[in-house]
């Protein structure tokens, strides 16, 4: 029998899907790996892109409003080794914010403390590198907490709070249970646990597997 390639394609994301299902016949929770990336104010914009420079919106991201830009920049700290390629996340913030990993953090030598986004107050320095300009942030640098984004209806059905701490389990190819992962509910959210690439990469999960909820 002959597919055409829409099909085929079809049939493979069924495939995946089944997978995951098999893997985590219990899982509640969609699963987000965030990757490293930046935050910019609207003067940082200018400084890095040039007078009246607009982000180029390139996809949208699961929280309702945010956005992956085309942009990407260079980020070094007191290594002056840098780590190129890294995504601007829209929209344009209050305060300028880079989000790494602990591993990102070695190669930067850095020690960024562990914080829910937009908590930077006494964080580390961090240089960022544009096309047409440098920014260097006294603060700013975090590695982003686990967290899980709820809705506040899916926050009733779970029986959790905002800012409330549950224990998360995680069925990939290493079972690993996380501890201390911060519950975030707004009416404007949308069900998804966030964790980084080297969480992922600890626990052997992707995007799209799936995290149940431990509640203490």
């Amino acid at each position: 029998m002959k597919y055409t390639e829409q099909e085929l394609k079809a049939l493979v994301n069924k495939v995946i899907e089944a997978v995951k299902d098999e893997k985590n016949p219990e899982g509640d929770i969609p699963v987000g790996i965030s990757n490293r990336h930046i935050h910019l104010t609207r003067e940082h914009v200018e400084i890095l892109f040039g007078k009246g420079y607009q982000l180029t919106k390139i996809k949208d991201l699961s929280q309702p409003g945010q956005y992956a830009c085309k942009e990407q920049l260079t980020i070094v700290g007191p290594s002056m080794r840098a780590i190129e390629g890294v995504r601007v996340l829209g929209p344009e913030r209050k305060a300028s914010q880079v989000e790494i990993s602990r591993t990102d953090s070695y190669v930067l030598k850095l020690k960024p403390p562990v914080r829910e986004s937009g908590d930077i107050g006494g964080s580390a320095p961090i240089t960022i590198i544009g096309p047409k300009g440098i920014v260097t942030l006294k603060e700013g640098c975090i590695i982003a907490n686990r967290h899980i984004h709820m809705s506040e209806e899916e926050g009733k059905a779970f029986g959790v709070v905002d800012n409330e701490y549950v224990d998360v389990e995680l069925s990939g190819e290493r079972r690993s249970l996380f501890y201390d992962v911060q519950i975030r509910v707004h009416k404007d959210f949308r069900l998804e646990m966030h964790i980084d690439t080297d969480d992922a990469n600890a626990a052997g999960v992707g995007n799209g597997f799936k995290a149940k909820l431990l509640k203490r």
